[in-house]
């Protein structure tokens, strides 16, 4: 064979690897979009899933997406780094639906049975009072009530303490004789479990020799007095919502550091939320900041109602908590809500950040805070951002910030295709017409 040949061979064969690498990278690329599209499948099918047995397809259909994803690559031993997964975009995806799967299903008629067998635990594990008895009984007995009202049962309301224990087990085995579909029965178990719920706070709320000294404290500390002679069960809570609608916010904090409830504290704390500027008090703003050093999230957003700018250095930290997404959303509206400067470049980074969930939040708090300096990052992002809610939240913020140059940037974007964001741009339009003189 002549060189000429050997050249001809060669060249051939350089050309069948350039087409084959091709077709490795064509398949790589035709594989990572098929499961970016079975993915987003699959989202839609689970929103629209109403039945348990739709359910179980979509798990089945995710539990054949996670077959399809390639493992993760191994690391090479000359290597000093990770290797990188193209797949990791699709192992999250695939993480958060399945959480939102499971929260999609149910309640079933098991989740009744076990409230049932935790609150009997509780009753023979607590410590009552005679009052706490005679409390627990008529938890319990009003329990029968509504179980009664949703499942036929013969079981009868407990005169003792001692009583208590036979009557929700009869109660559990009429719940579970019942026989309940999650899907043709959903109202019936939903209501089954609100009761469920209603007995555990009553249980809760029910004197324990532990309690005693805690009330006696309340009592000499006059947190009693706000409460006519009509009293809503549990005192502690009567009381609590007639401080908020007194601003005793004093008051408020000494339920919260005194009694040892989850039930006082989620109530305590909503009460702070809901007074805002009102329980800005040296003491309440310490109190919040101490548990927002910990990462608190109510604690952090009643700081955002509260108008505490002490808290804006503190939050900051925050900001950069990617691997904390329900951290950064709730910070970032904190920080918008205290509308200090200091904040505004730190939530102007995060517009560029990947997580399509939380960079909206960024642009919201920017519009928030209202300062002239995001004009420019939030115009960017108007005009770059593929995700429609972000590019919304952008135009929202601009107009927030209402001088003449950011509504000029909404309407410099032209038109989009998106209803909401077009709507954001129609409103600029109207408000810059409207003549909004310059900032």
């Amino acid at each position: 064979m002549s060189n000429g040949d050997d050249a001809t061979d060669e060249a051939d064969t350089a050309s069948t690897d350039a087409d084959d690498a091709t077709d490795e990278a064509s398949t790589e690329l035709a594989t990572t979009e098929d499961i970016e599209e079975r993915l987003d499948a699959a989202a839609e099918t689970l929103d629209d899933a109403a039945t348990e047995a739709e359910l179980d397809d979509v798990e089945a259909t995710l539990d054949a997406i996670d077959d399809a994803i390639p493992p993760v690559p191994e690391a090479d031993e000359d290597d000093e780094e990770e290797p990188e997964d193209p797949h990791e975009a699709a192992r999250s995806q695939l993480a958060e639906l399945r959480d939102d799967l499971e929260a999609a299903r149910g309640p079933y008629a098991t989740d009744v049975t076990d409230a049932i067998e935790s609150a009997t635990a509780a009753i023979d594990d607590g410590d009552w009072t005679e009052q706490g008895e005679g409390e627990v009984v008529d938890a319990v007995g009003a329990f029968v009530d509504a179980v009664s009202e949703q499942v036929d049962t013969d079981a009868g309301k407990p005169e003792t303490i001692a009583d208590t224990g036979d009557t929700l087990d009869a109660l559990a085995d009429a719940v579970s004789g019942a026989d309940l579909d999650p899907d043709a029965d959903d109202e019936t178990i939903a209501a089954l479990v609100d009761a469920t719920d209603t007995l555990e706070s009553d249980l809760e709320a029910a004197q324990e020799w532990a309690d005693l000294s805690v009330r006696e404290t309340l009592q000499s500390e006059g947190y009693y007095d706000v409460l006519g002679h009509t009293k809503d069960y549990p005192m502690e809570w009567a009381a609590l919502k007639e401080h908020e609608k007194r601003g005793n916010t004093d008051m408020v904090l000494m339920a919260l550091d005194s009694l040892d409830s989850d039930f006082m504290e989620e109530h305590c704390l909503d009460s702070l939320e809901r007074m805002g500027p009102v329980a800005a008090t040296d003491e309440a703003v310490e109190t919040m900041l101490a548990r927002a050093e910990k990462r608190d999230k109510p604690a952090i957003r009643i700081l955002g109602k509260m108008g505490a700018t002490e808290a804006v250095e503190t939050l900051i930290e925050y900001v950069d908590a990617d691997s904390d997404a329900p951290l950064q959303k709730v910070t970032f509206r904190a920080l918008g809500e205290l509308g200090d400067e200091r904040a505004v470049q730190p939530l102007a980074d995060k517009l560029l950040m990947d997580n399509d969930v939380v960079r909206p939040q960024a642009a919201r708090a920017l519009g928030l805070i209202g300062d002239t300096r995001a004009i420019k990052p939030l115009s960017e992002t108007l005009k770059a951002d593929d995700d429609a809610n972000v590019r919304a939240q952008a135009a929202w913020a601009l107009r927030q910030i209402g001088t003449k140059r950011a509504l000029e940037a909404v309407v410099d974007h032209g038109s989009d295709e998106t209803f909401v964001v077009q709507t954001e741009l129609d409103k600029a339009r109207e408000e810059l017409d409207a003549a909004v003189p310059n900032a």
